[in-house]
């Protein structure tokens, strides 16, 4: 088709034409898109300041907001296990400034609250991991057990006897332990304590024999001589303790949890700034500064695209949803 010269343009030509730039101009997704973050962006944490959760939620701000150009502010939401920051998040616009920090605990809330104000599985677009761990399984020094096999076998010999300590009722650590039981054919009992701390402090006392345990806290711990570590709950070798074996390679076959942490987004929100925001956050946690500081707490970097974060949240859902049905267990 020919160009028709400007000096011919009729009335309607014009106004057809002006019509179609101002609908492309007006239209929301459109503008948000092209000019998104032109403001400040909120994370939202479920848990007070000063955790591990909310340590992971400044180092990913910090680089989103380099990557961006635009700061992103941590936002700390306390309360009902996390469940109040999701909602808020969860029912918040879709334009791509509420993220929040979703971590492995996330997805075994609802297998233990069947009522909650939102879906894990409709009400969240997945967004990017940016962070995940193994938890260690120690013992007290004092149980005449040297590897994985050896405390299996104490455990089939005593049913019930041995103890193992978690921060509280459906947590990560106490999924651990009982996917541990429930793999191996044991029962190890669960005793909750009010935190990791308080878990670990009485393994090294002996009050309890058991634990799966943060790397971080333990390792020192270990290297003191006051806990044994038997191996780590990762499918693959943690780069915190790499001469420490598997607990799946140690003799339970098919063991593999993991702690993590990733970003979400409502529902809705377009997919070319899900696909931004996965980028920036790739790029931002491969720096070797980001890397050794994660190490120090016993983490790594974690990068899928959002696809696959998909993907594999879907499946940590359906296994929390069956261990927790399987073993009986209640939220507190």
């Amino acid at each position: 088709m020919s160009e028709v010269p400007f000096a011919r343009l009729s009335r309607r030509h014009l106004m057809a034409g002006l019509g179609a730039v101002f609908a492309a101009a007006s239209t929301p997704a459109a503008w948000a898109q092209s000019a998104w973050p032109d403001k400040p962006i909120r994370l939202y944490v479920g848990y007070p300041a000063g955790g591990g959760t909310d340590y992971v939620a400044r180092m990913i701000a910090a680089k989103l907001s380099q990557e961006l150009g635009q700061q992103v502010l941590v936002m700390n939401m306390p309360g009902a296990t996390g469940a109040i920051a999701l909602e808020r998040v969860a029912h918040s616009p879709p334009d791509g400034y509420s993220l929040i920090v979703i971590s492995a605990a996330d997805t075994i809330l609802p297998a233990l609250r069947a009522k909650l104000p939102f879906d894990m599985r409709h009400d969240l677009a997945l967004v990017a991991p940016a962070v995940t761990g193994a938890l260690a399984l120690v013992v007290n020094p004092a149980l005449p057990v040297k590897n994985v096999r050896e405390l299996v076998a104490l455990a089939q010999a005593r049913p019930g006897a041995l103890n193992y300590g978690s921060p509280g009722v459906g947590n990560s650590q106490h999924l651990a332990g009982e996917f541990f039981n429930r793999l191996a054919k044991v029962k190890i009992v669960h005793v909750p304590f009010k935190g990791g701390a308080e878990a670990i402090n009485a393994t090294v006392a002996g009050d309890i024999q058991v634990a799966f345990a943060s790397l971080a806290p333990a390792l020192p711990l270990v290297e003191a001589g006051k806990l044994r570590m038997l191996g780590v709950t990762t499918r693959s070798r943690s780069a915190a303790a790499p001469g420490t074996p598997t607990i799946a390679e140690a003799g339970v076959a098919g063991y593999d949890r993991a702690t993590w942490f990733g970003i979400a987004a409502p529902a809705g929100t377009p997919r070319e700034i899900v696909a931004k925001l996965n980028a920036a956050i790739a790029r931002g946690m491969q720096g070797a500064d980001t890397r050794e500081m994660l190490l120090k707490q016993g983490l790594e970097t974690m990068s899928q695209s959002p696809e696959q974060f998909a993907a594999f949240v879907q499946e940590e859902l359906s296994q929390n949803a069956a261990i927790v049905q399987e073993m009986g267990i209640k939220a507190e």
